[in-house]
């Protein structure tokens, strides 16, 4: 495939800033084009394959020994290994340019192929989620049958939410409908134009201003933000609604007791615990973001700091691009200090091309890792534009891809990890960075300035992703008793945003829009805790470093290199942490505390 695309061309925010050479990635490591022979090779063995499993041993797992079971895991295994390398490909290939009508067209036909090839395997799970207790144990027994223990425990834990083999294959080929609903969304997000200062952007470009050096960009953007999406109100409450819905429909059928159950069922994660976190976070929206704000409102000068200035830089704050070529240095050699072997894997990013980085019209706005295969290697897409806050989510991805190349030993079945411990890596990659750009400066002023920005990137990954979540709450429980009006969303947007941002935030006029760009509430509901869940686990894992740091970075190489075969509890036993406690969450938030108290202090 070749780097570059000639439908897609440079938005203006970008035309004039000395970043560098941007790198754009190359998907040839999974397949040379969309019309690729590999491909098509790919493809047919796959689904001949899925075919013939089927024919072997559908109906008969309870019949097999342990080796024979074995033997069918590792069969089914490579088959999912290779549906996961074309899914990828095709994911990727739209994520370059998602409005373009071809490459949406061949993922729609992909997702479509991998929906019937995944229904012939369907049985396996099923099949052994039938096995007795006891006849299951025994097969454990086994060290060729043991080895997939991890994988078999997790697919065990939905045992209780299985339905009939006819309802399970319904609903998994029925989910390429609710999928069209989340394309929608995505391709709407792609086409909206937004008119600001005379310069037509993406939404991707307009969001990034509302974090620029000038409030006249801030406001015109924020203001043409929220008309816009104003405009399109009831195509993204439809989009809302309708997912609603399809979830509740789903989780009725199942028996889950709450709309969050089946994600904290994915997440290996018990409700308890993420109710803990839940509850930690909101009773120190008052000690934490509202006093943040308020601090910030006098440095503003202001009494109450509009919404477009939220996450604007201080007034001292002399805003400097920082090239990429300087940002990587930055990343890598953060990474370096604490661990050469994590730095050493996270290099093989920019000496190969898996990143694209570039901000392109039409390309999928925000940031991501996405793993591809055990036998392959992870690709990183940033929107980079120069700030601090940039430098950071590249750290942020890179984690992520680091993490999921020290875990891809586990193979296609065990390296995924739940995504309370996935942001694990990628949090810690931050902390590491901004702990070395602080210690990189002795001026005060430049010192607050980037506690200032950490504080605020924290408040934004623990506080409002609390927040989101308390709107994704009310929105799915009061969808089961009917369609909500746009206003209805609205209005329950603005009252959550009110909780967690505080007096000091004035979020009146068309802030109320600002939940439909939000791209969580449609990809995967409940993901968003997730954030939360990893910024205070790191924050645990790094004061805990800070006072041990003897033997720290084996166990935390060990712990990433588990991907999926180890509970949260058995990964974090090895630090000395809980996370069923209120104490350790408290833990977690003390860490922004302080922060917030030396910026106090300066």
């Amino acid at each position: 495939m070749n780097k570059t695309k000639t439908n897609q061309k440079k938005s203006n925010l970008l035309s004039d800033k000395p970043l560098g050479d941007l790198p754009r990635w190359n998907l040839s490591d999974l397949y040379n084009s969309t019309k690729s022979e590999q491909f098509k090779q790919d493809l047919a063995e796959v689904t001949t394959g899925a075919k013939l499993l089927k024919e072997k041993y559908q109906g008969k797992i309870s019949e097999l020994d342990a080796n024979s079971l074995a033997k069918l895991i590792k069969s089914y295994e490579q088959i999912s290994e290779l549906i996961g390398r074309i899914g990828s490909f095709a994911f990727l290939n739209y994520a370059e340019n998602v409005s373009n009508s071809h490459n949406a067209q061949f993922f729609q036909n992909i997702q479509e192929k991998i929906t019937d090839i995944s229904s012939d395997i369907l049985f396996v799970t099923l099949e052994i989620n039938r096995l007795e207790e006891d006849v299951f144990v025994s097969l454990l027994e086994n060290d060729n049958l043991a080895y997939y223990e991890p994988w078999l425990r997790d697919i065990r834990a939905e045992r209780k939410y299985q339905l009939s083999d006819d309802l399970e294959r319904l609903i998994n080929e029925k989910r390429l409908t609710s999928q069209a609903w989340v394309r929608l969304f995505d391709e709407s997000i792609s086409r909206l134009r937004f008119l600001v200062n005379g310069a037509e952007l993406t939404s991707a470009d307009a969001l990034n201003l509302l974090s620029d050096s000038k409030k006249e960009n801030r406001k015109a953007a924020a203001e043409e933000i929220g008309f816009v999406f104003g405009k399109n109100i009831e195509t993204f409450s439809l989009i809302t609604n309708t997912l609603a819905k399809d979830k509740e429909i789903e989780d009725k059928w199942r028996g889950f007791s709450a709309p969050i159950s089946a994600r904290n069922l994915s997440n290996r994660i018990e409700d308890t615990v993420v109710e803990t976190l839940l509850e930690s976070v909101t009773k120190s929206y008052s000690s934490i973001p509202h006093r943040y704000y308020a601090l910030k409102a006098k440095w503003m000068n202001v009494e109450k700091l509009n919404y477009w200035d939220r996450n604007a830089p201080l007034p001292d704050d002399d805003v400097k691009l920082i090239p990429w070529e300087d940002a990587v240095k930055i990343v890598i050699d953060s990474y370096k200090q604490f661990s050469p072997a994590l730095a050493e894997v996270g290099k093989r990013f920019f000496d190969n091309p898996w990143i694209d980085a570039p901000p392109l019209e039409g390309k999928s706005p925000g940031a991501f890792a996405h793993p591809t295969v055990p036998s392959v290697h992870p690709y990183l897409l940033l929107n980079y534009q120069g700030k601090t806050r940039d430098v950071m989510t590249l750290a942020h991805e890179l984690g992520h891809g680091v993490h999921q190349v020290l875990a891809s030993g586990q193979g296609q079945l065990m390296s995924d990890t739940p995504l309370t411990l996935a942001e694990t890596a990628s949090v810690f990659g931050e902390q590491l960075t901004f702990q070395s750009m602080l210690s990189s400066v002795s001026d005060s002023k430049q010192r607050r300035i980037l506690l200032s920005s950490k504080v605020e990137d924290m408040l934004n990954t623990v506080f409002r992703q609390v927040a989101f979540c308390d709107f994704e709450k009310i929105i799915h429980h009061e969808r089961r008793k009917g369609e909500l009006t746009s206003e209805r969303i609205c209005d329950i947007w603005l009252d959550v945003q009110s909780k967690c941002l505080g007096p000091a935030i004035n979020i009146s006029g068309d802030y109320k829009y600002f939940w439909a760009y939000i791209p969580h509430f449609i990809h995967s509901p409940f993901y968003v805790y997730a954030y939360a869940f990893g910024d205070c686990l790191v924050n645990a894992l790094y004061g805990q470093y800070k006072e041990s740091p003897e033997g720290f970075e084996p166990l935390y190489l060990d712990m990433l290199r588990a991907g999926g075969t180890l509970p949260h509890a058995s990964l974090l036993a090895p630090f000395g942490l809980d996370a069923t406690s209120n104490e350790f969450w408290d833990k977690g938030l003390g860490i922004i505390e302080g922060y917030i108290n030396e910026l106090t202090d300066l």
